[in-house]
């Protein structure tokens, strides 16, 4: 049986399932491949009121889907609300957490243990039905009661994300409002056991949609196709969506960031990926590859890039370990060519968790205007990123490793094989 933190668990099936999140597998892999699902969610929360007492904050209003998700595990209609921020959990310091649902819904989250009382949101379809003053009152009111009730006399409030009115309504009741979304990121940083071997399983999930993709390549076929067999593929395996459309061939590979499109592909051409994927458990799996299309061998230029990018991916990895600082990172990590510097990705690593997360570790070129220092801690996991392309050349190379940070270096996460034909090293 895989156990995973799904909403259709009960409480009727086993919770009994032993957790070993440092004992080595049978083939002697050290990252936990199964978990309990209640010690997923109590470890998050647990990690989120603590830096909530840490802050001062008497209770959070989360909106963020992924911020939900994080402290009670509930997922509803994730789509939906990513764009449409009205379905929100209050989640004091200390009391009972309260989902504030979509109408006709909270049955999907109530089994939760995390979730102690379910309402109805006060301000659905307010702003498609030109409702927002309306609704803005009854949800300053109904918060500010709770806070009252529970915070003790601090007033101190956090959003994540949402409209202005609602940060003024809570602001007219007297609450102290904050945006407290960097520090739910940051609060996220550290995975616990439970969450690395979510992110273990979602990687391996994103590896064999991969395996598909590649084996789909050969002339004639669209970028389209291929992107919808890694699509479909990630949804067998128990993923939920994926962020981008990351998939380019030929000259589409530069510059980088070129979405999937009905473009055929030809003999002799790269095709490059990221896969950016919502993967099972609702964590994220992130690497890429770039492979070459037969008949016939890579051009020296193509081999060239490629061996640039997976240089500069595994130069990068090597610096990781923790304790080192992200301006240190900056400062030792591979140095780009000159030609190759217009175009260089815009991050050397950024953290992974249920998304793209903290930290972002720019060049240093670019580290004071994106970056701010800090440390690598054991227990962050981070993509390692390379993006090698030119301007005037048709070709680019994509390359990318997720790792987990330990207490000694790292683990790498994602395993996927990286091209031999295209490293010059066949066999």
């Amino acid at each position: 049986m895989s156990i995973v933190e799904s909403e259709s668990l009960t409480d009727n099936e086993p919770d009994h399932i032993p957790v070993v999140p440092s004992a080595p597998m049978a083939n002697g892999d050290s990252i936990p491949t199964a978990f309990d699902p209640k010690q997923l969610r109590a470890g998050r929360l647990e990690r989120l009121r603590a830096m909530m007492a840490e802050e001062g904050y008497a209770a959070l209003v989360l909106f963020d889907p992924n911020n939900q998700r994080y402290a009670t595990g509930s997922r509803n209609m994730f789509g939906y609300f990513l764009r449409n921020s009205t379905r929100y959990v209050y989640v004091p310091l200390e009391g009972p957490i309260i989902l504030f649902e979509y109408p006709g819904s909270a049955h999907v989250s109530t089994w939760l243990e995390t979730i102690d009382e379910a309402r109805t949101s006060k301000v659905v379809w307010s702003a498609v039905n030109q409702r927002d003053g309306m609704s803005s009152d009854p949800f300053g009111v109904e918060i500010a009661e709770l806070v009252k009730e529970h915070g003790k006399g601090n007033k101190k409030v956090g959003l994540d994300r949402c409209t202005l009115n609602l940060a003024r309504a809570l602001e007219a009741q007297g609450l102290e409002v904050y945006d407290c979304m960097q520090d739910t990121l940051h609060c996220r940083r550290i995975k616990t056991p439970e969450e690395i071997a979510c992110l273990a399983q979602s990687m391996a999930a994103s590896e064999a949609a991969v395996a598909e993709v590649e084996a789909a390549i050969k002339p004639g076929v669209t970028e389209n196709e291929l992107f919808a067999i890694m699509y479909g593929e990630v949804i067998r395996g128990g993923g939920e969506f994926i962020e981008t459309r990351l998939l380019s061939s030929g000259p589409r590979t530069n510059p980088w960031f070129n979405e999937a499109s009905d473009r055929k592909i030809r003999p002799g051409e790269l095709v490059a990926l990221d896969t950016d994927t919502i993967g099972c458990h609702g964590y994220y799996s992130d690497f890429s590859r770039t492979f070459h299309v037969g008949p016939g061998k890579p051009t020296a230029y193509q081999r060239e890039l490629y061996g640039m990018a997976y240089d500069q991916v595994q130069h990068n990895m090597g610096l990781l370990k923790p304790g080192i600082s992200y301006r240190e990172i900056a400062e030792q990590a591979w140095k780009i060519p000159e030609r190759f510097i217009d175009r260089r990705y815009p991050s050397i690593i950024h953290g992974v968790g249920m998304h793209g997360e903290t930290p972002l570790v720019a060049h240093h070129m670019d580290f004071d205007r994106f970056s701010k220092d800090g440390i690598l801690e054991p227990g962050m996991v981070v993509s390692v990123e390379s993006y090698i392309g030119e301007v005037g050349a048709a070709d680019g190379v994509k390359l990318e490793e997720e790792v987990l940070i330990t207490e000694t270096g790292i683990e790498r996460l994602s395993r996927y094989p990286f091209n031999d034909v295209l490293l010059n090293r066949e066999v």
